[in-house]
């Protein structure tokens, strides 16, 4: 018993460590999906001047340090995002484990959390979703289904058309009211997303942390750039914080909503 708190602080590292390699690579999808290029050909490069990265170069969270946040070669800068992604997917690997274990459910669920990560940073640059995710990740999510334990094929299929169908209607609806587009296909897809993963019991929790976190940051950054009501923000960031909370907290927030309602 005496040695079983150092090992477990190094399994935590280790898992720790695992993640934030994997978030490494999450960084060249995140950089490569939009351009429609490989994320496997060729290897890491800086941006500006094309310099290969060396292996010392490309060192999950520490490189970036190292190098003093510049390209060796051309000391152009290097975004905080990269080390910021690595961190945030070395985060949730820690989280999901100490959640799941290591068990099926782990895997599943770290991918799923994964591809939130990209989905969130690709939309927070660009302001689209790419259906190369979204749509292949609700196949997954229902094949996963598919397994024992965990979410039941006929919750994830709900969880498919509830999730992807209550953001078509509000769409639709807030069309035919403004004569504008507010969200896109991509929000519907990844919700429809989501679903598949986590399925429909959990939807109501997601819509809503996500409609009050895109609320109030929304409001805040119409104040600070001026940008009007009409100001575009993203809603896929919150969409992913929104599932995550569920992923990890939502039996609960639904058992003391329900107990709120009944008291």
């Amino acid at each position: 018993m005496v040695d079983s708190q150092p090992e477990q602080i190094l399994l935590l590292f280790f898992i720790f460590w695992a993640g934030a390699c994997i978030g490494s690579f999450l960084n060249v999808c995140i950089y490569r999906i939009p351009a429609n290029r490989s994320v496997v050909r060729p290897g890491s490069a800086c941006p500006s001047c094309g310099h290969s990265l060396r292996w010392w170069e490309n060192i999950p969270l520490l490189s970036w340090f190292m190098l003093r946040a510049r390209c060796s070669i051309c000391k152009a800068s290097i975004s905080f995002r990269y080390p910021l992604v690595e961190f945030l997917t070395g985060v949730i690997s820690v989280g999901v484990y100490l959640h799941f274990g290591i068990s099926q459910e782990f895997f599943i669920y770290f991918i799923f959390c994964a591809a939130l990560v990209v989905i969130s940073f690709i939309d927070l640059d660009h302001k689209i979703i790419p259906d190369q995710i979204s749509l292949p990740g609700i196949i997954l999510g229902f094949c996963a289904s598919l397994l024992p334990g965990g979410v039941s094929p006929l919750d994830s299929v709900i969880g498919i058309l509830a999730g992807g169908g209550v953001l078509y209607i509000v769409t639709w609806l807030y069309y035919v009211l403004t004569g504008r587009i507010g969200m896109g296909g991509g929000d519907i897809k990844l919700l429809a997303m989501i679903g598949a993963f986590l399925g429909w019991q959990l939807l109501p929790v997601i819509i809503l942390v996500s409609a009050l976190t895109g609320t109030v940051i929304g409001l805040f950054m119409m104040a600070v750039a001026r940008g009007g009501r009409y100001y575009q923000i993203p809603f896929g960031p919150f969409l992913s914080f929104g599932a995550v909370v569920a992923l990890f907290w939502g039996s609960t927030l639904m058992t003391w909503y329900l107990h709120l309602l009944a008291g």
